[in-house]
């Protein structure tokens, strides 16, 4: 059955064939095109930059271009390998998938794979700063890429303070095994903590090292990346061949549990699994906001993007057989299990070997992380969307200081005050949203503007409907990244309805702000909004 509501009844399961149920999405398509193209030349908040102003901007920024298509993949593999393979791979196998969590890791980066055809088509296209918010400006329009960003900065923000609060945790570990103990009011936060005043003060020091590693330059921070990356795949490579060695092949049986009621375990766990796991795999869009630094982006980010999210797959996929063959998957649900297995393995000192690349990896995921946030606002400020500090260039480091100053700043509060489990699904929230709004971007750019040079083109085709084009690639992408949103949204929904409002109310709060920060300011000095670059 399809996942999307409206189409109901259609789909392999009521033996329709799969182009039917996309015939139904196109339509509902062409209305929304009908509605909004009377806009498409306006000044309004439906309005779009055109591309030929993106591509003029691309060669106007000020930023320095010194990162190649090797910087780029380090720089993908530095976001994706973080908490994802850290922390992840052991609540997926032991709540919902078992061994199975292989399977689900193959899912998972199908999804991601699709996706990130589409990312790097539009990232050829148009190589600028500001990644999905970029491609909405110039496809839906000015509201509809502003209302991107500010869920783009939310999603950014808490991943850094995820990030911060991650490494704390690590890091903390890490010094009692050398029988150094750090005070838990100083490394806990204040939301969910034990009682009394607590401020996690380790994580506010990560975000502050990577807020100034990004203030020293774009080539120190890809060359600070570029080590931590060498080292934490090493230290994945040691625990990769000494895991072989140690595996079980009894761990493995049943390879995929029995279902036992919801999501827990069978095929359904698989999938659940998948879900959570698809958000593992968040880092290759920064790869595309780097399309302002990059030496050549219509060659570049495409080799970036894919060739980051290749060695990931692969990586994951080997520690996920380690992890389950070494430890019974019901033994994972652990915050360390890598640690877990090798202190399975019988080589106690491997473990701070292990705690060391942990660290390694979380801090090259923050560096990236802050990197891609900096960019987003970088270019929204230069829209005229957010105040113009976020878009001043450092003449030495030609880095945009304050903006990363300012971000890391509040990135640093969130982190010192909240819990990882509190906000993770936001994060989540406005990953899934970033990747169906890219998806469609692909399809609508299209069908709009065929004519534009492509350097790199999403595979396989699709047909048109109406004058609209529907991509197999995209629209496959477009339906699994949406059926990876749902779950967080009817979790947050259910939440408030068991009286348990807290994420709901944040939610909204937010987006309300947003609206007003528009409405206020970012629609009064938008540069689009003065009549320049429309499309």
């Amino acid at each position: 059955m399809c996942p999307w509501p409206a189409c109901d009844g259609l789909g392999p399961a009521s033996g329709t064939a799969w182009p039917q149920c996309l015939l139904r999405i196109a339509s509902y398509v062409e209305v929304i095109a009908s509605l909004s193209a009377g806009n498409r030349n306006s000044t309004g908040p439906f309005a779009c930059k055109s591309i030929e102003t993106l591509q003029a901007e691309a060669n106007s920024h000020g930023l320095r271009r010194a990162l190649g298509p090797l910087h780029l993949v380090l720089f993908g593999i530095g976001c994706i390998l973080g908490a994802g393979i850290y922390v992840l791979p052991g609540t997926a196998a032991a709540n919902f998938a078992g061994p199975a969590v292989m399977i689900s890791f193959v899912l998972a980066g199908i999804a991601c794979a699709l996706t990130a055809l589409c990312y790097a088509e539009l990232a050829s296209t148009m190589p600028v700063s500001g990644s999905s918010y970029s491609y909405c400006y110039a496809s839906l329009g000015e509201v509809f890429a502003w209302g991107l960003g500010w869920i783009l900065m939310l999603e950014y923000t808490l991943a850094s303070a995820t990030l911060a609060v991650g490494f704390s945790s690590y890091l903390t570990s890490l010094l009692r095994s050398f029988d150094v103990v750090v005070p838990a009011y100083l490394a806990t936060p204040l939301v969910g903590g034990q009682g009394g005043f607590s401020l996690n003060l380790v994580a506010v020091l990560a975000i502050a090292a990577a807020t100034t590693v990004l203030c020293a330059g774009v080539r120190q921070s890809a060359g600070v990346n570029a080590f931590l990356v060498v080292v934490k795949v090493a230290v994945l490579a040691v625990v990769i061949t000494i895991g072989v060695g140690a595996i079980d092949p009894g761990n493995w049986t049943p390879f995929i549990p029995p279902h036992e009621g919801e999501f827990s375990f069978g095929w359904p766990g698989i999938v659940r699994a998948a879900s959570i796991l698809f958000f593992a795999y968040l880092g290759f869009e920064t790869v595309s906001t780097a399309a302002s630094e990059s030496r050549n982006p219509q060659r570049d980010l495409p080799v970036g993007i894919l060739g980051a999210l290749f060695v990931c797959t692969a990586l994951y996929l080997a520690v996920a057989a380690v992890l389950t063959g070494v430890v019974p998957y019901r033994e994972l649900g652990v915050a360390d299990p890598v640690a877990l297995a090798v202190d399975r393995m019988g080589r106690p000192g491997v473990a701070i070997f292990v705690k060391v690349g942990a660290l390694m990896g979380l801090a090259s995921v923050l560096l990236v992380n802050a990197y891609g946030q900096s960019r987003i606002t970088f270019q929204m400020a230069r829209d005229g969307l957010l105040p113009g500090t976020f878009s001043r260039v450092d003449e030495r480091s030609r880095t945009p200081n304050r903006g990363i100053i300012l971000l890391g700043v509040v990135a640093a509060i969130c982190a010192a005050f909240f819990p990882i489990a509190m906000l993770a699904d936001l994060v989540s929230l406005g990953a899934g949203l970033a990747f169906a709004t890219v998806c469609f971007c692909t399809m609508w750019l299209r069908s709009r503007r065929p004519d534009l040079p492509r350097p790199f083109r999403v595979p396989l085709g699709g047909f048109k409907v109406g004058g609209f084009w529907i991509g197999y690639i995209p629209a496959t992408a477009l339906v699994l990244c949406i059926a990876m949103i749902l779950p967080v949204l009817i979790d947050i929904g259910l939440q408030a309805a068991s009286g348990r409002p807290l994420m709901a109310v944040f939610l909204g709060l937010y987006i309300a702000a947003g609206a007003a920060l528009y409405a206020g300011y970012g629609r009064r000095n938008s540069r689009l909004g003065r009549g320049s670059g429309a499309s």
